[in-house]
């Protein structure tokens, strides 16, 4: 997913003050019933209560409301409103959040015995928000448009390597009078079947049938980027009017939808509504105070408001503090001078101040300190990875100065580190580490961009990585799926690295690590694909390309009215889909 949209902000006593006198605590439909970190584990406030209205804010912007242009883990949970899929994950906290169930699928895909054939049967009876039919040559379409061509390029780029007879394809924008010419990995021999061909097996494919990328699109209905203001719904909610970028997106019912196809969504609310651009600590001040829902980004509140959940037991009981599968990092791009040098990136590792960088996302609360990449839950995950130790999570700063040694660098370099700048606790990950370096004598200037641009345009842009000399970047990463591959291959697979987009923004391109990979989803053993993961987590390490941050425990704020709250693994935030609102 994601995927991959959170972050923090500090506030003034004013704003504490504010909040002590409104009050908002109490536990959730305002009996004193929850507790702290119930929505972990369980269903907080259980209700099929429906009407009313579902106020989402959001301090940046979507890249792209467009289920074939996104890659945010909050978007990939917000489009199951309006946009179905083949598959998706079981509704449930807890692990059985990242099981697998049929969507717009009849039932599970049947598979070749070689490993490269998924067919997969359609429901009857599935509509648009027209009233038309959805189709599976709508659903080969939809495939087609997202990311195999130029204009549509956020998303992730599983089908475009993956698909057999397609490595020529440039997508449906190319060929006006045959959208399709070239594109071979899919049949559609009926209305109702999809026949997904692949170029050799990957025991891990129906992850990859859950992604917004297999939402339906009609191609009459297609209009390139400019898709996104009004995406026509096969789910149960539609656009009301169009998306007003950094301004608004409202969902009103689509009475097209039929439940009696969909088990997996309750559609509870009547209307749901997005506030988009507004500030971070606004954003926190009204979720507490009960004038808002949700943080769209599925951020932690920030650093000041944290404090003063977490302080009184009044309001610490509407409070979860999940511990998720988001690692917070820093890449470190090993293509941009003297970053280029193993020793120089080595340097970084040592120096770094992980006690500061910790309390950039609020201490303990905030995260776990990780040694490793991969996320603590994932099978594969090794924890005895330790290869930069210092006794107190302050760097060694005499193996950092001897390594600056090793690179030719004895009195430091100067670097650039990108971060975004609606993400206070990203610019405080980059304070944090530019104080770090500094006392080695590496020279750091923070350079900032907006979220909604950053992956595409600037941090995810090779060339623009290049001219702006970016060799460290603060970044994040949640899981495309509760796998190794799902989370690792789009960060340090040598094959992911693209034009724009990317998000293997460190360049690490090793041969030994892009053959583990291939060979990882060969193997229908998951204990031997689990080993391979594993090898490739310490290799990364190794070559010093990502300095892991924290692996992210999230502070979330239920208020009252908010009903059928928890933790949804897979999505890596409360699930949307379940949520209702007992207020007016």
């Amino acid at each position: 997913m994601t995927k991959r949209a959170l972050g923090f902000v500090a506030l003034g006593a004013a704003a504490t003050l504010l909040l002590s006198a409104c009050g908002g605590g109490g536990g959730a439909g305002g009996g004193g019933e929850a507790a702290f970190n119930q929505g972990e584990t369980e269903i907080v406030n259980p209700s099929e209560q429906k009407g009313g209205t579902l106020r989402y804010a959001i301090s940046s912007d979507f890249d792209s409301p467009d289920p074939g242009n996104m890659y945010y883990a909050f978007g990939w949970n917000f489009s199951r409103y309006y946009a179905r899929t083949l598959l998706t994950y079981t509704t449930s906290p807890g692990s059985e959040g990242t099981e697998l169930q049929p969507d717009l699928a009849e039932g599970m895909p049947e598979v070749s015995d070689d490993g490269t054939t998924y067919t997969v049967k359609l429901k009857k009876g599935l509509k648009y928000e027209n009233g038309e039919e959805i189709v599976a040559e709508d659903i080969k379409y939809a495939i087609a448009r997202s990311n195999f061509g130029k204009q549509l390029s956020n998303g992730p780029e599983y089908f475009k390597k993956l698909l057999a007879d397609s490595d020529d394809y440039e997508g449906p924008y190319a060929n006006a009078s045959d959208p399709l010419q070239g594109f071979g990995g899919i049949e559609t021999p009926d209305d109702h079947t999809l026949v997904f061909h692949l170029k050799r097996p990957f025991a891990e494919f129906n992850y990859i049938l859950i992604q917004p990328q297999t939402a339906p699109v009609p191609a009459e209905a297609d209009k390139g980027p400019q898709y996104q203001s009004h995406v026509l719904s096969s789910g149960p909610y539609k656009f009301d009017g169009d998306y007003k970028p950094e301004q608004s997106l409202n969902l009103v019912r689509n009475d097209e939808w039929d439940p009696a196809t969909d088990p997996t969504r309750k559609a509870l609310p009547d209307r749901i509504e997005v506030e988009l651009g507004v500030e971070q600590n606004e954003i926190d001040q009204r979720l507490v105070n009960g004038q808002l829902d949700v943080d769209l980004s599925t951020s932690s509140l920030g650093l000041a408001m944290k404090g003063t959940v977490l302080s009184d037991e009044a309001k610490k009981a509407n409070v979860d503090n999940p511990a998720g599968n988001t690692m917070r990092y820093v890449n470190i791009n090993t293509k941009v001078e003297p970053l280029d040098d193993l020793a120089c990136r080595q340097a970084i590792m040592f120096a770094a101040d992980h006690d500061a960088l910790q309390r950039a996302w609020g201490g303990p609360s905030g995260g776990d300190i990780p040694t490793q990449i991969m996320p603590k839950s994932l099978e594969g995950a090794d924890t005895s990875i330790d290869l930069y130790p210092s006794d107190d999570n302050k760097g060694d700063l005499d193996k950092a100065k001897a390594k600056l040694k090793e690179c030719g660098e004895d009195d430091g370099f100067t670097v650039n580190i990108g971060a975004r700048s609606d993400r206070p606790a990203d610019v405080g990950t980059a304070e944090a580490l530019q104080a770090s370096l500094k006392r080695v004598g590496i020279d750091a200037s923070i350079k900032q961009y907006p979220s909604d641009t950053y992956t595409n345009s600037q941090a995810g842009s090779p060339d623009f990585v290049h001219d702006n000399e970016l060799g460290l970047t603060v970044y994040g990463w949640a899981p495309d799926w509760a796998t190794g591959y799902g989370f690792m291959s789009e960060i340090v697979n040598g094959e992911s690295i693209r034009d724009a987009g990317n998000a293997n923004i460190s360049e690490f391109d090793d041969p030994e690590v892009n053959k583990l990979f291939e060979e990882s989803v060969k193997e229908q053993d998951p204990e031997a694909r689990a080993d391979k993961y594993s090898q490739i987590d310490r290799i990364v390490m190794e070559n010093a390309v990502i300095l892991p941050v924290v692996q992210e425990k999230m502070v979330y704020y239920r208020p009252d009215t908010l009903t059928n709250v928890y933790y949804h693994v897979g999505y890596a935030g409360y699930d949307f889909m379940a949520l209702g609102t007992t207020r007016e």
